[in-house]
Formats: structure tokens, sequence, C-alpha cells
């Protein structure tokens, strides 16, 4: 019964079912929206009117959906697939291997006719086409008039450092639904926060307490006045408060700490920072007014003595300037900073507090990953070089030569005719 089992496992057609269905779930959690609030799913699949005529959101929670990757029986799947890829390896590609590194010789004539090439040779020097093989970089078995001969032997390795590269991958990926976790935070420069907004996590992950610091952020853009690149100078903290590293991220140039890394991913505005007559400073929030649409925001300044009167400040980049709008919707001007603001009351634009977007995340299953993707490329290499067999027998004043070859058919023929075309005497 064990071995019916293992047998199952190793079988080619369950591990490509296997596949599948890991390929269905996969798909399903591309189309699915992943680590989304439970009002999300039940706005874009109502119980009145399922999309596909049955996935609502109460399905989409009841069976993990919502977070397909991390579910136990994705998970069960993943480690279905290793066993199957690891029993294949020790139960059918490793004694393929023995076998063919053993001595196959042909003892009767008759099995040269089930070769793809094969010929009969008479009166030719048995001796000078085993030169001519052996020059030809073969391994070579002689026993008495029989002889076995093969190279490439590597090439059946390719399979199994496929199916060693298949398995690590799925032990990476493992790894890092486990061990890994991904934040979102959105922080004023010149503050000091810690990972609080986590997105997603592993069931073993541990998020650390590290302390980190914005210096600074701010925004180039280009003579066409679009956003050429958002830059972040951050610092990590030590537990007494002083800074161990600092580093100006970018987009896809992320600070890394401790397999840790930062990544520049948002940006937004505050508030408008003035000073009055008397050097008291004042701040105006910013609400962003399309939301996620457009990085557009505004303020509204209203006169000391009558609140309904007053002048509205809109921004929608990080040059330094605002523009300023009556309550009718009249362009008054535009601001810049350290310019003093007149209407509708003496104020002075100190400074633009703006916050930045950084995503931290951790993945320890990534190096597994990129070792199996490494080995994969090998294997891939590897599998170009041909494995190929020749028997001879010989039989009074003839010689019965044949192979096979397991691709470039038409070299090895060429190859082959090179051993027969000349008659040696």
């Amino acid at each position: 019964m064990k071995q019916k089992f293992f047998r199952l496992l190793a079988d080619l057609r369950f591990s490509i079912f296997i596949l599948l269905l890991i390929s269905f779930c996969s798909i399903a959690g591309t189309i699915i929206e992943q680590d989304q609030v439970v009002e999300t799913y039940k706005i874009n699949y109502p119980l009145s009117n399922p999309v596909f005529g049955f996935l609502s959101w109460d399905l989409i929670i009841k069976f993990g959906l919502d977070h397909v990757y991390k579910t136990w029986w994705f998970l069960a799947l993943i480690i279905l697939f290793g066993c199957s890829l690891t029993l294949c390896s020790f139960l059918q590609q490793l004694p393929s291997l023995k076998v063919a590194r053993r001595c196959q010789f042909f003892r009767t004539t008759g099995l040269f006719y089930r070769l793809k090439i094969s010929t009969i040779l008479n009166n030719y020097s048995f001796n000078k086409i085993l030169s001519a093989i052996k020059a030809q970089k073969y391994s070579i078995f002689h026993q008495k008039n029989m002889v076995y001969c093969y190279k490439g032997l590597i090439g059946r390795i390719a399979p199994i450092i496929v199916h060693f590269s298949m398995i690590l991958i799925l032990v990476g990926t493992i790894i890092g639904s486990l061990f890994g976790f991904k934040a979102q935070e959105i922080v004023p420069k010149t503050e000091t926060f810690h990972i609080q907004n986590i997105l997603t996590n592993g069931p073993v992950s541990i998020v650390p307490s590290t302390s980190t610091r914005v210096n600074d952020f701010w925004i180039t853009y280009t003579k066409k006045k679009t956003i050429s690149q958002f830059y972040s100078d951050i610092s990590i903290l030590n537990f007494k408060g002083n800074e161990t590293i600092r580093k100006t991220i970018h987009v896809n140039y992320p600070l890394i700490n401790n397999n840790i890394y930062y990544y520049q991913t948002d940006w937004n505005l505050i508030a408008l920072r003035f000073q009055n007559l008397t050097r008291q400073i004042i701040e105006y929030p910013l609400v962003n007014i399309f939301e996620n649409q457009n990085k557009v925001w505004l303020t509204w300044i209203s006169d000391i003595n009558i609140l309904n009167d007053g002048v509205i400040l809109i921004i929608d980049n990080l040059e330094g300037y605002c523009s300023i709008y009556n309550k009718t919707g009249q362009f008054l001007g535009n601001l810049e900073l350290n310019e003093l603001l007149t209407i509708p009351q003496p104020l002075l634009l100190l400074e633009i507090i703006s916050s930045t977007g950084l995503q931290i995340k951790t993945d320890p299953g990534i190096p597994v990953i990129y070792l199996g993707f490494f080995f994969l490329m090998i294997s891939t290499l590897i599998s170009y070089i041909t494995y190929s067999q020749i028997w001879m027998i010989k039989k009074d004043k003839q010689i019965f030569i044949g192979g096979n070859t397991n691709r470039a058919i038409f070299e090895f023929e060429l190859e082959f005719l090179k051993f027969v075309k000349e008659k040696f005497d």
C-alpha cells in the first residue's frame, strides 16, 4: 500500500494535476483583490448580484479567497506538489540516471533494427571504428565482440535539477508566506515612526520595533512640470535614538536593513505653515479633494472677523508655491514660500508640510526563490547537452552498429556517418 501511494504521488500526471490546481488558485488570487477590508468585497461582490453568477463576498471570506496565498489549503497544495516532485526525483529520475550509467550491451543482432539509425559494415576495421568513436569523446565499454558507448550523460541530470529548483522555489514561497510581512506608513518629514500599519503578515512573522526617522522628502520635476522622481532621506535609529544607517531612497532604490526593505511608494501634503504679524505659527490643514485620483489639495483661510469671507489655497506640487482663489472661484495669483499673503489677513508662508509614503516589507524566502531560479537556468543550459548511445557487435566479418539520441538527431546522424563512411582495411 505504501509503495502504491508513493508511486501515485510520484506519477507525472498527478504532479501536473496539482500544478494546474495551484495555477487556478493563483489566477483566482490575481483576479480577486487580496488583503482588503470586508466592506470592499461587499461592494464589489454583492450577494444580490454575484460575479460569474456565484462569486459573492461571503463565499470569498468563507474560503479565504481574500488572502489566497496564505490559506492552509494553498500551502497544502504547494507542500503536496513539492512531495510529488521529491518522490518523482527519487523513484523515477535517479533510477533512470543509474540505468543510463550501466553498460547496456546488445547481445543479439536483432536489437539493432529497433534503433533510430543502424547499419551493417562488411570488412571494416573494428579497432579503427572504436578509435573514431573515442575521438568524439564517447565513454566506451568493450566486452569480447560487444561494444557500448555513450556521451552527454550530464544531460540526463537536467530533469533532476529542474525538480530541485522547483522545490527550492516552493520552499521559498512557503518561508515568505510564514515569516514575511508588508506595512505601509505615511510619515511627515522630520518625524520618527515605528512599523505599525501592517497590511499583510505571516502567521509566525515578527515585526521589528525599529525606529526610523524621515529626515527630508522632496520631488524633482521635468521641464514639462511632470514628476521625475520622489526622494526620501531616512535614518535607522538604535534603541538609544542614535543614527546607525542613513540613506536617500527613491522608487526602486530602497534602503535595506537586516533584510527589511524600505521602499518609496507614495507622498502626501499635510498642511501649510504660516506666521502672522505677532510671529505666531499657524498651520492650515490641506485636504485632498480628489482622494486617490489626482494629487490636488486645498485649504480655506477665513477672515478673523468674518468666517464666511476668505480665500482658497490650492496646491498640486512641491515646487514651493500654491494658487489663491476667492470664494467665488476667481484666480487671484500664486503665493510662494517666504511671501506675504495679505488677503484676508497678513500671513507669511513659511513651509509646505509634506509626508512620504513608505512601504516596509521583508520576505526571507526571496534568496531561496532566487537560488531556485538560478538552478532552473542551469538546468535549461544542461538540457541542451545531447545524450547519445552507440552499440556495436562484431560477428564474423560483419560489424553491426547503431545508435540513439534524445535530441539533435540530424547532428547525431552526421556524426554517425563519420564512423561508417570510410572503409577501413
